[in-house]
């Protein structure tokens, strides 16, 4: 279904504003308070149209359900409490060894979605191939960064929802691919993002948000 201009303007700027103020990244969740289906099947949708470089999604998204795997990745995570008290865990992944196969993986779903020969984006290949068959670190470094956009888009649209976020890079990666087997699935962690509710006595969320001043950080050339 086409999006319209207008069908797309539905939050007003203070809307998103009041949002974004409210966002605090939370470290005690309310242990008992569950999102509603709705809201977390739209968070994992937003997961799902984040943007990436060429729209290539080289990532996977492991929503960890499991309590006793949850309380097996805490003590690798700091012990921190939201590991297993927020009521999702989300670990963002990036593919590994990408290359050539996910790149024609790719343009098949292109010329699925759009009804175009594969042919026709013989163009758009060359160029993600050139990408894709840089020194792997560089290709690494890349993918890397594109995990990170799908990470800012979960966490503001859990704000744009009232659901409680927690962007976390505080753990044993190695730990954490070991425990949830990501290797043998072909992804390695990259960062996490706990959600659910704030617990009333959470000492972040009363907090004053500290940010420099607009005019010191968006500059007009």
């Amino acid at each position: 279904m086409a999006i319209t201009a207008a069908a797309n303007a539905a939050a007003a700027p203070e809307t998103l504003l009041a949002s974004l103020r409210w966002r605090a990244a939370i470290k005690k969740f309310d242990a008992e308070k569950r999102i509603p289906a709705g809201a977390w099947t739209a968070l994992e949708d937003a997961l799902t149209l984040a943007p990436s470089s060429y729209g290539l999604q080289p990532w996977r998204f492991f929503v960890v359900d499991d309590p006793s795997l949850r309380a097996k990745l805490r003590p690798a995570a700091w012990d921190q409490a939201q590991i297993t008290d927020a009521d999702r865990l989300v670990v963002f992944a990036v593919k590994k060894d990408f290359g050539a196969a996910d790149v024609e993986r790719f343009v098949e779903r292109v010329s699925e979605v759009r009804r175009l020969p594969v042919a026709a984006l013989e163009g758009y290949k060359k160029m993600m191939l050139a990408s894709a068959s840089l020194p792997p670190e560089r290709v690494t470094a890349w993918l890397i960064r594109q995990v990170y956009i799908a990470l800012g888009v979960f966490l503001t649209s859990a704000a744009a929802l009232g659901v409680d976020a927690c962007p976390m890079e505080g753990f044993d990666k190695d730990k954490f691919d070991e425990i949830l087997g990501l290797p043998a699935k072909g992804y390695n962690s990259v960062v996490l993002a706990a959600a659910g509710y704030r617990a009333p006595d959470d000492a972040y969320a009363s907090q004053a948000k500290v940010r420099f001043p607009r005019e010191e950080v968006v500059a007009h050339l």
